[in-house]
């Protein structure tokens, strides 16, 4: 099993720092990690940011008010199928998509691949329906998924996953990819855990946004990146209880298990110059 780490998606926020710990000029830099998964089964994408009738057509597909608020980038170089193609592999070798949740930010590419199955929680697709009040309906982007042929959904439950309860057992999939229940910023938010020769990686999604925030000693999060989680959060009692036990994960953990979120542009660099390092290794020593 061999896993690509994916920049599926540029918003430069107006804020800089303030959102992103790191720019010094009035913008911000934010990512979407998504990760290209090689199994037997044929590649399993895990979320897919941007798609390309988003590029080609934004206003006919997003929200006029998420595009302007999050500075969103539209180059097709940052869609997963743009990305995937430069792999060599092809939109029909895209066999599993799986979803941490589906904001118009982790979704949007989903029919760039449309031989693939969709696995998501079932409260996440009963949210996406039921699209009452301004965030909701604009988070969720129904002209994204409505020609999805093959759905598969998952309740919660299931194995206990280092005291998370996680859902094994995805239909099609290997068994050492998960969807560990991580609800919060969404009713039906997920991260998705993928054991590897290495330990375990753990996709957080949008549990949490800036990396600092799972220090265990002294957790921060820029003012802009707060913001946008209170503004977008649906529970905030669970997202907060799940990012405690993101820390404690992290702290008790490290050696067994690396997480990441969705959108911080330093975790994401710093997990793809790894992957570049491991494959550059390999090459070398072959």
């Amino acid at each position: 099993m061999h896993i690509h780490h994916l920049n599926c998606g540029c918003m430069c926020p107006v804020g800089g720092a303030l959102f992103d710990g790191f720019s010094r000029g009035l913008t911000a830099r934010l990512v979407c990690h998504c990760l290209l998964v090689e199994t037997n089964q044929g590649l399993v994408l895990i979320d897919t940011g941007f798609g390309l009738r988003d590029v080609n057509s934004p206003y006919a597909r997003l929200s006029p008010f998420f595009i302007h608020f999050n500075g969103i980038q539209f180059d097709r170089k940052y869609t997963a199928i743009a990305q995937v193609e430069q792999l060599g592999f092809s939109a029909r070798d895209v066999r599993h998509i799986v979803l941490t949740h589906l904001d118009f930010d982790h979704a949007g590419g989903l029919e760039d691949f449309p031989e693939a199955t969709v696995h998501v929680m079932q409260t996440e697709i009963d949210a996406a329906q039921d699209r009452h009040g301004f965030i909701t309906s604009q988070r969720y982007r129904p002209d994204q998924w409505d020609e999805v042929k093959r759905w598969k959904f998952y309740s919660p439950g299931g194995e206990p996953w280092f005291g998370f309860q996680a859902v094994r057992d995805l239909e099609g999939l290997p068994p050492e990819i998960l969807l560990v229940p991580l609800a919060g910023h969404t009713r039906g938010h997920a991260g998705v855990a993928i054991q590897t020769s290495e330990g375990w990686l753990l996709n957080a999604g949008d549990a949490y946004f800036y990396r600092d925030e799972m220090d265990s000693a002294e957790p921060r999060c820029t003012p802009g990146m707060r913001f946008y989680q209170w503004m977008m959060e649906v529970d905030r009692e669970a997202r907060l209880h799940n990012q405690d036990r993101l820390r404690a994960l992290s702290r008790d953990r490290n050696n067994d298990v690396r997480l990441f979120c969705s959108h911080d542009a330093m975790e994401f660099k710093a997990f793809a110059d790894q992957s570049s390092d491991t494959q550059n290794l390999k090459f070398h020593h072959s």
